[in-house]
């Protein structure tokens, strides 16, 4: 820029400054859309396309994870209602880690502090993820695991 317009070299530096500041944000966007991708182009409900949950296949138990492939196939195909049915708290984290990223984003473009989620979304998270667990593998909550057999 030149001497003659400095306000004008400001506002390009700032942007400049707050491009660099998504370089991160972007990567694990690249990662989510690489990781949709694959997930897309290698159907989980082929044979060998992908090993059967190992804790599963060991107790007979859905863990929290199980579905998930599926679930994330399913949503590549636009299809939310077979999500639903393979892994419904796989739906809800791909709607929160959404919110997440976009709040993320936004803060950087805005120069505000990066912060962590506060302790008690952390504990709530996994307080969901065990309750979510424990009622998947409950008489009367089959609806919440991976459809068997």
């Amino acid at each position: 820029m030149t001497d003659a317009n400095p306000a004008l070299a400001e506002v390009v530096e700032s942007v400049g400054i707050r491009l660099r500041c998504l370089g991160q944000p972007a990567l694990a966007l690249a990662a989510a859309l690489a990781y949709g991708v694959v997930v897309h182009l290698n159907d989980p409900t082929q044979p060998w396309n992908y090993p059967t949950c190992p804790f599963l296949w060991l107790t007979g138990w859905a863990f929290p994870g199980c579905g998930t492939l599926r679930a994330s196939h399913e949503l590549t195909e636009g299809n939310v209602v077979g999500a639903l049915a393979y892994n419904p708290l796989t739906v809800l984290t791909v709607v929160g880690l959404g919110v997440v990223w976009v709040r993320w984003v936004r803060r950087l473009w805005l120069g505000r502090a990066r912060t962590l989620a506060p302790p008690w979304m952390a504990r709530g998270l996994v307080v969901l993820i065990i309750a979510f667990w424990i009622l998947r593998n409950l008489p009367g909550f089959e609806f919440l695991g991976p459809p068997r057999g």
